[in-house]
Parts: C-alpha cells; sequence; structure tokens
C-alpha cells in the first residue's frame, strides 16, 4: 500500500508526497506519449483515411487548438469545482476522446474526437501540478516535482519507437486504445489517493479574457505548428502569428484596465521576482526542450538513416537521465540553491544539447546514449528547478492564478521550439540548395536553439540569493 500520514477520525488520510506525484504523472505520461505516437502514425492514418499526408496535420493543430483556448481556465475551474473533481473530469474527458479517436470512420470525425480530447488534456496537467502545489509540504515539494517531470522526459522519447511498433504489427487505432488503461488506473487512484483542494473564494469567471486570450494562443500556436510541418504558405503562417500577436496585445491593453474581476492571464503575477525570472527564463529553455524531440529522431532517421526502433532505444537516453535525475535533485539544490543550480545549469544543458550537432553516424552507439543520457538529467534537473521555485513566493489564495499563467507560457514555448528548430532546419537545406536535409542542416538546428536557451543563465541572475531557501533547505552565505 502506497506509504500516508495520519489524519483524524472519518478523514481520507493524505498520501505521500511521492504517491501524489507519481498519480498526477500517469495523466501527464499519457498526454505526452499520445501526442508523439500519433506523429509517427500520421502517414498509415492518411492512407486508412484516404487523404494526402499534409491534410493529416489538423489532427495534430486541432489538439493544440483546444489546449490553447482552456488552459487559462483551469486555475478558475479548479478554484470553483475542487482540483480532484476537474482532474477527475480531465482524465474522463482525455479518455473517452481517446475512445472517439480509435472509432472515427474519417477525418473530420478524428478531428472532432481530438478536440474533445485537447479538452480533457488542457485541465490533466495544469491541474495536476495545482494539486501538487496544494497537497505537498514546501520542503518536499522538490523531490515532488523531480518525480511528476519524468513522464515529460519519457513520453515524447517513447512516442517515436512505440508508434513505429504499433502502426508496423498492430493497427493504428491501438494508438488511441493504449490510453484507456492508463486513464481508467489514474481515475481510480486519483478517487482514492488526491484531495478535492479549493480556493475558499472564487473569482467571477472573465469572459473577454478568456475570448481574447485563446484567440491569441490558438492563431500562435496554430501559426508556429503550420511552420514547423511546413505544411501550408509562409503567407498563412505570418498571417496567424501576426492575428495571435494582435490579439494578445489587446489582451495585455485588457487586462492591464481590468479593475472588477481578475483576468484569466494576470499579468500581476509578473511583478513577483521568483516568478517573473522562473517564467522568462524556464520559457527559453523550453526552446531546446521542444525542439529536442522533433529533431533527434529525425537527425537519426533521416539523416543517419536509423531504424525508427533504433533511434528510438537510442533517444530513450534522455528518459534514462531524467530518471536518474529524480534522486540527486533534492540533495543538489540544497547544496547550491536555485539560483546558483539554475545558472550554471542553464550553461551545462544548452551545451550538451550544443553537443548534439556534433553526433555523426559513426558515433559508437554507447557514447551516444550517454551524451543523450547526460542531456537528459541535466534537462530534468532544470525544469525541476523552475517548476518549483516559480511557486516560491506565490500567495496560496493565487496559487491556481500562477499555475494557469505558468502552463500557458510553457506550452506556447514548447510550440515555438518545435518551429525554431524547423525554421532553421529549413534554412540551411535552402542555403545549401538540398532537396533533403543533411547532417549539417542538423547540427545547425541544434546550435540555433541552443544559442538561445544559453540566453537564460544571465536572466537566472534575477533570482534572489535565497530564493526558495524554504524548498531546497539551502542556507546562502
Amino acid at each position: 500500500m502506497p506509504e500516508m500520514t495520519a489524519g483524524h477520525a472519518g478523514e481520507i488520510r493524505r498520501p505521500s508526497y511521492r504517491t501524489t506525484a507519481l498519480i498526477i504523472a500517469s495523466a501527464l505520461f499519457m498526454e505526452q506519449l499520445d501526442g508523439t505516437v500519433l506523429a509517427t502514425a500520421l502517414p498509415t492514418m492518411a492512407r486508412h483515411f484516404a487523404v494526402s499526408p499534409s491534410h493529416m496535420s489538423i489532427a495534430l493543430t486541432s489538439y493544440l487548438l483546444s489546449l490553447a483556448v482552456l488552459i487559462p481556465a483551469s486555475g478558475n475551474l479548479a478554484d470553483r469545482f475542487g482540483a480532484r473533481t476537474v482532474f477527475s473530469s480531465a482524465i474522463v474527458i482525455f479518455t473517452v476522446g481517446s475512445i472517439l479517436c480509435a472509432q472515427a470512420p474519417n477525418l473530420a470525425m478524428l478531428v472532432v474526437a481530438r478536440l474533445l480530447q485537447g479538452a480533457g488534456g488542457a485541465m490533466m496537467v495544469p491541474v495536476g501540478r495545482l494539486v501538487l502545489l496544494r497537497s505537498v509540504d514546501k520542503q518536499d515539494l522538490v523531490s515532488a516535482m523531480s518525480w511528476f517531470l519524468v513522464p515529460a522526459m519519457t513520453g515524447p522519447i517513447l512516442g517515436p519507437p512505440v508508434g513505429g511498433l504499433i502502426v508496423t504489427y498492430l493497427d493504428w487505432r491501438w494508438i488511441f486504445y493504449i490510453n484507456v488503461p492508463i486513464g481508467v488506473l489514474g481515475l481510480a487512484l486519483t478517487h482514492f489517493f488526491i484531495e478535492n483542494s479549493r480556493a475558499a473564494t472564487h473569482q467571477p469567471f472573465d469572459i473577454a479574457g478568456f475570448v481574447l486570450s485563446g484567440v491569441s494562443l490558438s492563431c500562435l500556436l496554430f501559426g508556429f505548428e503550420t511552420g514547423s510541418r511546413g505544411a501550408g504558405e509562409t503567407s498563412t503562417m505570418l498571417t496567424l502569428i501576426a492575428a495571435g500577436v494582435a490579439s494578445g496585445l489587446a489582451y495585455v491593453a485588457y487586462a492591464l484596465r481590468q479593475r472588477r474581476i481578475t483576468p484569466i492571464l494576470d499579468l500581476s503575477l509578473m511583478r513577483i521576482p521568483t516568478f517573473r525570472v522562473s517564467v522568462v527564463g524556464g520559457s527559453l529553455c523550453r526552446i531546446t526542450q521542444g525542439a529536442q524531440p522533433f529533431l533527434l529522431p529525425l537527425m537519426m532517421q533521416v539523416g543517419f538513416g536509423m531504424s525508427a526502433a533504433e533511434s528510438g532505444l537510442l533517444t530513450f537516453a534522455t528518459g534514462c537521465g531524467a530518471v536518474l535525475m529524480k534522486a540527486v535533485a533534492a540533495p543538489i539544490l540544497r547544496g547550491l540553491g536555485f539560483r546558483n543550480t539554475l545558472i550554471w545549469n542553464s550553461v551545462l544543458s544548452s551545451l550538451l544539447y550544443a553537443a548534439c550537432a556534433a553526433l555523426r553516424p559513426d558515433w559508437p552507439h554507447w557514447a551516444m546514449f550517454i551524451l543523450l543520457a547526460v542531456c537528459g538529467f541535466s534537462m530534468s534537473l532544470q525544469f525541476t528547478a523552475y517548476n518549483t521555485v516559480a511557486y516560491d513566493d506565490i500567495p496560496s489564495e493565487r496559487a491556481a492564478a500562477a499555475n494557469s499563467f505558468y502552463s500557458t507560457f510553457q506550452q506556447l514555448m514548447l510550440s515555438f521550439g518545435i518551429c525554431t528548430s524547423a525554421l532553421a532546419l529549413t534554412l540551411s537545406r535552402t542555403i545549401g540548395d538540398r532537396l533533403h536535409p543533411t547532417i549539417a542542416d542538423f547540427s545547425t538546428a541544434f546550435l540555433t536553439v541552443t544559442v538561445i536557451s544559453l540566453i537564460a543563465a544571465p536572466v537566472c541572475l534575477g533570482f534572489p540569493s535565497n530564493a526558495g531557501a524554504a524548498m531546497s533547505g539551502h542556507r546562502s552565505r
């Protein structure tokens, strides 16, 4: 039985932070695995639906559209109905959406089912993180976050080999059916072990802000996704991004004038130094995190000539490194503190991913595996630290708003990372007048995104020296 903390008679005893983190992590793993497995299977699904593979891109963008519109509302809904209620409902919606995706007779029905799936995904991860913030003691939050974030690293890495095996040996519909047992297990564990925490009071729902932020985020994500796959005309991508920026500026003007209710994305949170630096520095680092699962399998399969299974086993090394990190994150942060860890590890993680630009087909596989494992370790430590210290100075009554804000920027920058790396890849290939990308083009893309993530190091100088001391146990001199 999972370790439980003692409670009063008649109360549900609270589980250990590891149990809570792993229950919530199952939802994150399901979402992360689903997206990358689907990307691998799109050509097979296109043949089944008798459409062009390029038309299948809408199966990805429809999901992102739901995420973009609904993530900002997650905090308000959790405060209004309770975190466990919303989290459980999100798992049900995502699982039902997965079943409908598997049963879709045509592309149009698949898109509708993916929209439903995205509605569940938009609630699962942000509300799951909110459950951790509310149920885990501050001194345990570092360890809880390290357990929680392992699926974020392993899901995208497992996706390509799992997707390749499914479409090769099973029907593509099993891509969605594999979510069902994970969802049922997560729902049962949530019912027994997660408290239904909610705010003592909740704010009125910001309808105008919801519309403006939804239009802005969906246009930006749709534009980035279009550019990252080279789908559609450049003018379409630029129009979408311009519309996203315009509506985003309109939202900022609206939110700064708002006095009657709390805006759905509360910009006043950026006045809190630890939160502001975590958002800005974490956004820069997430460009590399978003690019890595896109670039690595593509470089190994297109550039090195590896099979999907072979490249999948190698890129799984990053997940192994992330798992190893969870055992040492707390001692590292206790010894160095959040500020020093984030400054120096920003440099280290960027240089490690820049080293991936030096990978070549004649490298021994064990050397590739070690490099990627260290990359996964360093990057996972970085996001464990960012995702923890961001909430150090957030009052409990503003935790839901802060979580929605942070999760929104997290999703946006991961997508931007894919777009940036794909654009760098395309430009390098075009300048070299090549029909298909070469190893040198992939190297250029890796170096481009790591230069951006290096900027996070000086940003982290903005952290106070004692940032997160109550969480890490670090005592600055």
